[in-house]
């Protein structure tokens, strides 16, 4: 398209230069130049729409993130959620008193560095296991190994899965960042760390259903909406509970993209048992549940938690 409209504008070009001459066979009148003028006007516009589609289209396969910012903004999703399953507030709150009777664990390991999860997504976690005799674990996104290790503390048997370090090395990752996966969790007997993108995972060979699974890779809907469809289609029974983590930006703000991602990856008849489980980043589809209030902001405190810190030097 782009040699057409140029050389379009190049012939238009040389005939006003001609017309300016006396040299063109229409000579120069105002009605040999209006009509040649209007259309050179519009065909220029047209151009320059045109190359500024194409330099969009440049910018974006040079920076992909950018087409995330257009199209990935929380308010297109908020109102594609609206539109699609009339949940403009996302999901229903339970409180984890309400889950358990009482939320009292103890969570280690726990970093306070980049990129995990609040200590109240691991004491959830934790405290679901806990709960379940035997309990057979699955994870998607291993990273440094907190959530498997603090799971593995009171689960009978764990698997974790990530990308492996080769195809992390490929993706342009630095080589700190891979060593530093599976740090926690490297050397607990009862995790196995498995390889893979969820894409491709062959998680059927895994011959297992699992008791408590946590999605926590790729957040970007397309990957919300792969990994759980694959958690439902492969990984569990009917009593299982499956956790996200990253639903919230913080406890009081959904992340619609990964809301979008979990209900349409979501089997329609479990969406009564979705929740966003209070003080955490976390949604749960818990089969035994239903009910939960509506999400309102600013949230006024119904308790408080009590922390004892302490440091254990590796």
């Amino acid at each position: 398209m782009y040699p057409l409209f140029y050389g379009q504008v190049v012939k238009l070009i040389k005939k006003i230069l001609l017309i300016n001459q006396g040299l063109h066979p229409r000579g120069w009148s105002p009605w040999g130049w209006s009509p040649l003028f209007v259309k050179f006007a519009v065909q220029f516009i047209i151009m320059t729409k045109f190359l500024k589609a194409v330099r969009a289209i440049t910018a974006i396969i040079r920076n992909p993130w950018l087409l995330n910012r257009v199209l990935d903004e929380d308010n297109s999703w908020r109102r594609s959620i609206t539109k699609k399953y009339n949940r403009q507030d996302g999901l229903p709150v339970i409180r984890p008193e309400e889950i358990f009777g009482d939320f009292d664990e103890t969570v280690s390991p726990f970093a306070f560095l980049d990129g995990g999860s609040l200590p109240t997504d691991l004491a959830l976690l934790k405290k679901l296991a806990r709960q379940i005799p035997n309990c057979n674990y699955f994870e998607i996104g291993t990273w440094r190994g907190e959530s498997v290790a603090n799971v593995a503390s009171v689960a009978e048997h764990c698997y974790t899965l990530n990308l492996s370090d080769d195809e992390m090395h490929k993706q342009g990752l630095n080589q700190r960042y891979i060593d530093l996966h599976r740090f926690y969790s490297k050397n607990l007997e009862n995790v196995n760390h498995l390889a893979g993108n969820t894409l491709s995972f062959d998680f059927q060979s895994l011959n297992r259903k699992f008791d408590l699974v946590f999605i926590d890779g790729d957040h970007r809907y397309e990957m919300v909406k792969n990994d759980t469809e694959k958690v439902f289609q492969h990984l569990v029974h009917d009593k299982s509970i499956v956790v996200w983590h990253d639903y919230g930006r913080n406890p009081e703000t959904v992340r619609y993209e990964v809301m979008a991602g979990i209900l349409d990856g979501c089997p329609k008849s479990f969406h009564p048992h979705l929740f966003h489980v209070a003080h955490t980043l976390c949604a749960a589809y818990i089969p035994d549940l239903t009910g939960g209030k509506p999400l309102e902001t600013p949230v006024e405190p119904s308790g408080a938690f009590d922390i004892h810190i302490r440091f254990n030097q590796y």
